[in-house]
């Protein structure tokens, strides 16, 4: 289950390190949500021999007329979940509807790479930071543009308590 829950936005941000929104002089600002809507599809896991499983961990679609992106992580599966993103105001942010019974909500920034995106908490529902788990942070790094990689972080008393490393990649036709 904690691995279930370290999967939260694995895929959902994907190509967004590499397309952006430009102010008016041109300078990037932030992840585009024009970017994650590039990925609607599904991602499977990598196997231990490299190659891509037939596991379904996440199912990506536009909705709300390409104001949203919804991200269903192990479909069909008792551990189902569901993350929702899209716009705030520059921002890209993301709520995500864990089995922990909580609503965690993160920020997207760039990350060290062009090819890199961070994620940070900044608040939620059904939640105390200081005292609940709930997914904390992490790090998503675009391989390619059909094979993503990344890290998660699970805080649980104020302090980070487990780690989570994903590779994925997109399902083939």
């Amino acid at each position: 289950m904690k691995k279930l829950a370290g999967l939260v936005v694995v895929v959902g941000l994907g190509l967004a390190a590499l397309t952006t929104s430009t102010s008016a002089g041109g300078k990037s600002k932030a992840p585009s949500l024009d970017a994650i809507k590039r990925l609607a599809g599904d991602w499977v896991e990598v196997g231990k021999d490299g190659k891509p499983t037939n596991n379904v961990l996440s199912s990506i679609r536009v909705t709300a007329a390409g104001s949203a992106v919804q991200e269903i992580l192990f479909p069909g599966t008792p551990h189902e979940m569901v993350t929702m993103y899209h716009h705030d105001g520059p921002d890209v942010v993301l709520t995500h509807y864990c089995i922990l019974g909580n609503q965690p909500r993160l920020k997207v920034e760039f990350g060290k790479d062009a090819n890199q995106l961070v994620f940070k908490f900044i608040g939620g529902t059904n939640l105390k930071p200081e005292k609940d788990a709930h997914m904390s942070g992490g790090v998503l790094t675009l391989v390619n543009d059909n094979e993503l990689r990344s890290e998660w972080t699970k805080c649980e008393k104020g302090k980070v308590c487990d780690t989570f490393s994903f590779h994925l990649m997109r399902k083939k036709k």
